[in-house]
């Protein structure tokens, strides 16, 4: 085994291959048969499947390294999904103090404890201790002027673009949480989930991921009845069944990389994919609070890093407790 890769991982990974490969001929044909009309949806198409190329590839090359690597990335990936929150959100100068905490002290003490496999000071870094500390340190600057927006702002920040995004990459040590006998995992090796660890990871990013394409495939062919058409009129009713059934189903099939039953498979693949409908809505209601279409342009066709992980952040925290919850022992 190299990294966190084994035979099945390998595997995976071709079909996720093979899926892009079809999409870019699919992509590649219908611009040769609408040649010379510019197609916004055509444009959108191709810089999504260029998008989903690079993500692939990168969480293939960190998975390869090995655990570390996928931790630092996630590491990466707050602070740049932090700096596009902190971008469209108002905050004043004397934040800035406790801006620096919350931006390049706290992620790092919390991705140190993922990474120490310290799983009891993980879980209450930030709901606890950081959420206490934070408006301690902005009351003591003495800036009263909306302080209760401010601190909500910032709690939030931190709350959904570091501690849910970091549940994405605690996925893998859940395989020595149901170990007998492991039940916290505290201090475990590093690296000793294994490549059971990293195929729990993908499957939750899989299903989430394509529950996001079929629903803006069934909301592009059939839909018509918006969820929420003050929030965002593009999600659908038959967009949201037809996606979220959709992948519950690929959930269900691919049963087969997990410790869980075809049944189990689907429900967790359900509730992740419902979980991740709703991210994106939470998440669209805040763009539209702010007055933006996108959370930045880091990825050409997907906005910024949190237009692509609204889904995982409401996702990824509930798989990995259901998950710790009912099969840990």
């Amino acid at each position: 085994m190299i990294g966190l890769f084994n035979e099945t991982v390998v595997n995976l990974f071709l079909g996720i291959g093979g899926i892009l490969v079809l999409a870019t001929i699919v992509a590649i044909l219908l611009g040769l048969r609408h040649r010379g009309n510019d197609s916004a949806t055509l444009k959108n198409l191709n810089q999504r499947i260029g998008a989903w190329w690079i993500m692939a590839i990168g969480l293939a090359v960190t998975l390869l390294i090995g655990e570390t690597a996928v931790i630092v990335l996630f590491l990466v990936l707050s602070f740049l999904a932090l700096r596009e929150f902190l971008t469209i959100a108002p905050t004043h100068r004397s934040d800035h103090k406790t801006l620096v905490w919350l931006v390049y002290i706290i992620p790092l003490i919390n991705y140190w404890f993922l990474w120490e496999h310290w799983y009891g000071a993980f879980s209450v870094l930030i709901p606890v201790y950081a959420f206490l500390f934070l408006p301690i340190r902005n009351a003591l600057v003495g800036d009263t002027d909306n302080f209760l927006q401010r601190a909500a702002l910032i709690q939030w920040a931190l709350m959904v673009c570091v501690y849910a995004i970091s549940h994405v990459p605690a996925i893998m040590q859940l395989p020595v949480m149901m170990d007998v006998g492991r039940q916290t995992a505290e201090g475990a090796p590093l690296g000793s989930g294994g490549a059971e660890g990293a195929l729990l990871m993908l499957f939750l990013v899989v299903v989430v991921q394509l529950s996001d394409v079929f629903q803006y495939i069934w909301g592009k062919t059939l839909g018509k009845h918006p969820v929420a058409p003050k929030v965002s009129p593009n999600k659908t009713w038959e967009g949201l069944v037809g996606g979220v059934l959709t992948a519950t189903a690929i959930g269900a099939g691919l049963w087969w990389i997990t410790p869980f039953t075809w049944w189990q498979a689907a429900l967790l693949a359900f509730v992740s994919c419902l979980m991740g409908f709703f991210g994106g809505l939470v998440m669209s209601s805040i763009k539209r609070d702010r007055g933006v279409k996108d959370f930045g342009a880091t990825i050409a066709g997907h906005g910024g890093i949190m237009d692509r992980l609204d889904s995982l952040s409401f996702a990824a925290p509930v798989f990995f407790h259901l998950v710790r919850f009912f099969f840990t022992t």
